[in-house]
């Protein structure tokens, strides 16, 4: 698949309230898709990702939020979590616009991610066990492997104690050696 070109720009002061609202849609949008309007994997103010949740993402001293852009257009966006001393990343949040989908975005998005951080040695993400695109995206387009699988059973011992209600149950933890 040929890479798309996409450019990397940092987020704006004035652009992140709609990065927000962006970012909850095309979270939402994914549940919406799998289980439908009644989705029970929504918080109570109908979202997957609560707007505290990617604020405390943005404002994050270690992070670095950026919009995702195609021919100057915003089509998603990307926190990356970013350790200098072990070099260990976290890939916080990605997403791209419900409609910009399957357009190699995403996949473009990640190959300039790896470029504007080539010092990474291993890179860390999560998603729900139910978004069956960004599992085969992260395995099959990435090169991550699934590393963990988190729920009830094997809960995240890195998870704050206050977040148990914050999104859904059961989570794919992947990581990928550079």
């Amino acid at each position: 698949m040929e890479k798309t070109a996409i450019t990397l720009v940092p987020l704006a002061a004035d652009d992140r309230e709609q990065f927000i609202l962006d970012n909850q849609w095309a979270f939402k949008h994914g549940a919406i898709i799998e289980f439908g309007e009644r989705d029970n994997h929504l918080n109570f103010d109908g979202e997957i990702i609560s707007c505290k949740t990617i604020e405390e993402c943005i404002d994050a001293e270690e992070n670095e939020t950026y919009r995702i852009m195609l021919d100057g257009v915003k089509v998603g966006g990307v926190i990356l979590k970013i350790d200098k001393a072990t070099q260990h990343n976290h890939l916080e949040i990605l997403f791209v616009s419900p409609d910009a989908h399957s357009k190699g975005i995403g996949y473009g998005a990640w190959c300039a991610v790896e470029k504007l951080h080539p010092e990474t040695k291993i890179w860390e993400t999560c998603t729900p066990y139910f978004e069956k695109r960004n599992i085969h995206f992260y395995v099959n387009k990435c090169g991550f492997h699934i590393v963990e699988f988190l729920c009830e059973y094997h809960i995240d011992p890195n998870s704050p104690a206050d977040d148990c209600d914050e999104g859904p149950d059961e989570m794919f933890r992947f990581e990928k050696v550079m």
